[in-house]
């Protein structure tokens, strides 16, 4: 009984091992094709490299322009006032009511400030630079509202949420006239909207671009080899492992086009800021073209990579297959 559950036991360990060395070897086999991918690319440098510098550069376009697309929100939304909602309030209000009706609206969960501009404040200003000081004085009553300026919080300053903001202070009892001006916020953002659908569109086909690119390179690559190919699978050679070395093939077309990607868009956005700062300071502004961050360039990289490998698995999947020995 001992002997029979030893023996068990060492078929069990032995199972356990060979199934150990199959995934070792598995991985050892990859790398082995990988590299010899790669040194197969370096026989035909200037081929490869013209290869990978059209995938980069094909997404040096839609990356250059996401930079310009996001830096032109981030203008957007440091236009705090570009939603500041103006409260003209009735004129027979007294100073309490006002103030009030300040703090109310200072405690609202919409809002996150509300500046009073009182009306004899506003009346001794205007009297001081307008220049009709002599006319004023024959006024015997102010003229001019108590103004309260509105800004709403970060989520309600959209051109939607601010226009509902307006129509709910507009009923207020205190409130004799809203003004809400976002007719050149609705054209950034329709314009805004444009560009960002376009930069979709053109990335959407430039990438196709890129997997024809790659899988008529591929395609090649294996018309080359044709006769190796048969040759491997009258030996017994997998499709899947005739396969690997054109897949790592591609993804090495990525790995490197990412690179070029990076560079390509880092050349462009450098570009581009010198006429952006001539821009900022004939507005007096100290913004700067801020580029990509390091999630967004991982992000071009494994794009790259995806659409290299994607390239060649279309071109291996139809045209290994259809080698066969005679």
């Amino acid at each position: 009984m001992s002997l029979l559950f030893r023996s068990r036991q060492q078929g069990a360990q032995q199972v356990n091992i060979s199934g150990f060395r199959r995934f070792v070897m598995f991985w050892v086999h990859n790398l082995q094709q990988a590299v010899a991918s790669l040194g197969e690319l370096a026989r035909y440098p200037m081929a490869s490299l013209m290869t990978m510098a059209v995938l980069g550069l094909s997404l040096t376009l839609p990356a250059t322009l996401y930079v310009v697309v996001k830096n032109t929100e981030a203008i957007g939304a440091d236009w705090q006032h570009a939603s500041e909602i103006t409260l003209f309030l009735r004129k027979d209000l007294s100073q309490q009511e006002v103030s009030t009706f300040h703090k109310r609206l200072s405690l609202s969960n919409d809002i996150e400030s509300v500046r009073w501009i009182d009306k004899n404040e506003a009346l001794q200003e205007f009297r001081e630079n307008s220049g009709f000081g002599e006319a004023l004085d024959a006024l015997t009553n102010n003229p001019l509202p108590d103004v309260l300026l509105v800004l709403p919080v970060a989520n309600k300053r959209g051109t939607v949420q601010a226009q509902q903001l307006a129509q709910q202070l507009r009923n207020e009892r205190e409130v004799e006239q809203v003004r809400l001006d976002l007719d050149w916020l609705q054209r950034l953002e329709a314009l805004l909207n444009l560009v960002r659908d376009g930069l979709l569109a053109l990335a959407a086909l430039l990438c196709i671009a890129v997997v024809l690119i790659v899988g008529n390179t591929i395609r090649l690559n294996i018309n080359s080899k044709r006769d190796e190919i048969m040759v491997m699978k009258l030996v017994g050679a997998t499709d899947g492992y005739i396969q690997r070395p054109f897949l790592y093939t591609g993804v090495w077309y990525g790995f490197v086009g990412g690179l070029i990607a990076w560079l390509a868009t880092a050349v462009m956005i450098l570009w581009i800021s010198g006429a952006v700062a001539d821009i900022s300071e004939l507005y007096e502004s100290q913004f700067a073209l801020v580029g990509l961050t390091f999630n967004e360039m991982l992000v071009l990289w494994l794009l790259a990579i995806g659409l290299g490998l994607l390239g060649s698995y279309i071109a291996v999947r139809k045209h290994v297959r259809t080698i066969e020995p005679q």
